[in-house]
């Protein structure tokens, strides 16, 4: 049998085990799951014949040495930081490697010893990064093969609760790392091209400059700009493009009262504060407002914010019930962002019948025989329950598609990679489609950023 190694068995693997153990007899597969939980690893694969759950922990070198030496190829779905050392393992013993993590700097550099040696190391095949590269190059590289040149290009992605489980005022539930989102748009200003010219949105601000985009049968969500638009332009084969943007989504309203917590300071990550454990929620946020002997926390809060006591905002805000006194903190010297973090989990945590939903939108704007055109792509995916979610189905299928293609020598260009050549991004998307991970292209007329020039 070929064998198949899966370090960790997180949320996001529940569909990436399901296709491989779907796919093992056909395939002649075995798959063991290495894990530090497990129990954990136990019940991701059930009592399949042709699957095995080992204990793993990745810093016992011997151990993972072990298990990637009896493998044919390696999957390593644990956190970004911890791939390089199975990559190292990898080099050593000659082995494939598949992430969904980004490429980072100490992966890229193991590039020429991975093409030396003849090695795939297929990084970024997840959702966001992954279907996202998949599905833009598959239509930059088509207007290109028409003889288009591409002049704009925006993508959007977002992990949001699913219609049918929407029911708080944010719209808004964890479907991923919380603490991503708690601190998403830190560590620089966002930085993105719109029409040739370098645009830059600081952090105080990002959650201000939002763009609107409708998607047919889900109504109206809003946009805020990643913060390095420009990471894939060379990549993408961009170098001349005129506007390129990629933004992270939401529904209309979240960035509006989300600012509120930027702006007095709530979500900093920088600093912890004195007596946290300590303190009530009502405590937390009294601390980033001034003293007064006569008003309220709420009447500080609402003028410190502008904030209309008629306000939707307002009420989004006592909806999270952060004016509690009763509630609290319980966490010893915690930052404000770790504080902000445990009390929007006490709302935004999907419940047990909850589904999540995963939306993709993309534009591509280009020249053909000197007019103007535009595509816009949108996919939606909803998830089955709390196991099946829309995030492990979009991240783990192209995963365990590429793993296959990969070990059937159907993707064989060797080094640190992305999904972004024709090799590799045809046959996946053709695939995802049998489970209804669609893209949905609409001809739309070319407005760029300024209408008024049409």
């Amino acid at each position: 049998m070929r064998h198949i190694l899966v370090i960790g068995s997180g949320k996001s693997t529940s569909y990436l085990f399901k296709y491989l153990l779907d796919k093992s007899d056909s395939e002649n597969l075995h798959i063991t799951v290495g894990d530090l939980d497990l129990d954990n690893a136990k019940k991701m694969i059930g009592n399949h014949q042709n699957a095995t759950a080992i204990t793993l922990d990745v810093f016992d070198k011997t151990s993972r040495e072990n298990a990637v030496k009896n493998a044919d190829i390696v999957i390593s779905m644990l956190p970004a930081r911890f791939h390089i050392e199975v990559a190292k393992d990898c080099l050593t013993y000659g082995k494939n490697m598949v992430t969904a993590s980004y490429i980072s700097d100490e992966m890229q550099a193991l590039d020429q010893q991975a093409k030396d040696k003849g090695l795939v190391f297929m990084n970024e095949i997840g959702v966001d990064p992954g279907i996202d590269h998949m599905s833009a190059m598959q239509v930059i590289d088509r207007i290109r093969d028409n003889g288009g040149k591409m002049i704009l290009f925006e993508s959007f992605c977002g992990g949001l609760v699913a219609p049918e489980s929407d029911n708080n005022l944010w719209n808004y539930k964890f479907t991923w790392n919380p603490r991503n989102v708690v601190v998403a748009g830190q560590g620089g200003a966002a930085k993105f091209l719109q029409e040739n010219t370098y645009k830059y949105i600081p952090y105080h601000r990002l959650f201000r400059r939002t763009e609107f985009l409708d998607v047919e049968g889900f109504g109206r969500f809003e946009a805020y700009a990643n913060r390095d638009s420009l990471k894939y332009q060379s990549v993408y084969g961009l170098d001349n493009i005129r506007t390129l943007y990629r933004g992270t989504m939401r529904r209309v309203g979240f960035s509006r009262a989300w600012q509120a917590f930027v702006l007095l300071g709530m979500t900093d990550d920088s600093y912890t504060i004195d007596d946290s454990e300590n303190m009530s929620y009502r405590d937390f946020v009294n601390s980033f407002l001034p003293y007064s002997p006569t008003d309220s926390v709420e009447l500080k809060f609402r003028h410190a914010l502008k904030i209309d006591q008629d306000d939707i905002v307002w009420d989004k805000f006592v909806e999270l019930d952060i004016f509690n006194p009763n509630k609290m903190v319980q966490l010893k010297k915690a930052t404000p962002a770790q504080i902000l973090q445990k009390i929007l989990m006490d709302s935004w945590t999907l419940a047990q019948e909850d589904k999540d939903m995963l939306v993709m939108y993309h534009k591509f704007g280009y020249e053909l025989d000197g007019k103007k055109h535009q595509i816009d792509a949108t996919m939606v995916c909803v998830g089955e329950d709390q196991t099946y979610t829309a995030m492990a189905k979009t991240v783990g299928l192209p995963v365990a598609i590429a793993t296959l293609a990969i070990l059937n020598k159907k993707i064989t260009t060797p080094g640190v990679q992305l999904p972004i050549h024709k090799e590799v991004y045809t046959p996946i998307l053709k695939e995802l489609e049998d489970y209804g991970i669609i893209f949905k292209e609409t001809k739309v007329p070319y407005l760029g950023y300024n209408p008024l020039n049409i």
